[in-house]
Order: C-alpha cells, then sequence, then structure tokens
C-alpha cells in the first residue's frame, strides 16, 4: 500500500493483479476452454437453426384447423381449435358480428375451410 497526502486526508491506493497467480494457462487448459467455447457455440447453432426450420402448429389456419391471435392485457393469446372444435367456433356467435374477436376470426374460418367465402361474413345492417 501506498500512502498520498491529499490536504488534510490521507488517501490510500493498493495496486492489485489481475491475475493472482500470474499463470499462463497450459496447452491442456486451453485446449479444455476451446473445447467447452465450441460446445457452447454449437449448442447456440443448433438452436438457432431448430428455430428457423421447425414447424409451426400454430402458424396458418388449414386443413379443419383455425388459429386466431388476439390482443390480451399481458400481450397476445392464441385460440386454436381443430375438428368439431373449430366447427363449432366457426359457427358459434362469437365469429358473428363486429367484435374484434369476430373481425379476425372470421378470415380464419375462410382459410381453414369452415366457412364460405365472402357470403358467411355478416352484411351490416343501418
Amino acid at each position: 500500500m501506498r500512502r498520498r497526502r491529499a490536504g488534510p486526508y490521507t488517501v490510500l491506493i493498493m495496486f492489485g493483479r489481475t491475475n493472482p497467480l500470474n499463470q499462463r494457462l497450459t496447452r491442456g487448459q486451453k485446449r479444455t476452454m476451446a473445447i467447452i467455447c465450441a460446445a457452447i457455440l454449437l449448442v447456440f447453432v443448433g438452436l438457432g437453426i431448430w428455430g428457423a426450420l421447425a414447424s409451426d402448429p400454430y402458424g396458418k389456419s388449414a386443413n379443419g384447423c383455425v388459429n386466431v391471435t388476439v390482443p390480451g392485457s399481458t400481450g397476445g393469446s392464441v385460440l386454436h381449435y381443430c375438428g368439431a372444435d373449430a366447427r363449432n367456433f366457426c359457427q358459434s356467435s362469437s365469429v358473428v358480428g363486429q367484435s374484434q374477436l369476430a373481425v379476425r376470426a372470421r378470415p380464419q374460418c375462410r382459410l381453414a375451410g369452415l366457412l364460405p367465402g365472402r357470403s358467411a361474413s355478416p352484411v351490416p345492417s343501418n
């Protein structure tokens, strides 16, 4: 430790060492570190490829399945129905009208083949 006088106060300065052992890594330690870093890199690359190429079951409405994304208080939520549940949903009162759910659900029901073309959308009455 070294003492310096700065006015009426004494300042203590400690010199630290970043490598307390002052030794270099051995060849085996360097090889181990390289293997660990390569393994971590391979895991992240693999996860990236899987995320990019994996199929998304909630992606599109088709083949009798309906996926509707609706906004919620804590973010978006997905309504997912297949088969009889999808038919019941597309024929329910929640798909008729001009509510936010109805406006979002009708095109998805058409894509799934559960509603006929444009004639299924209600005609606004004045």
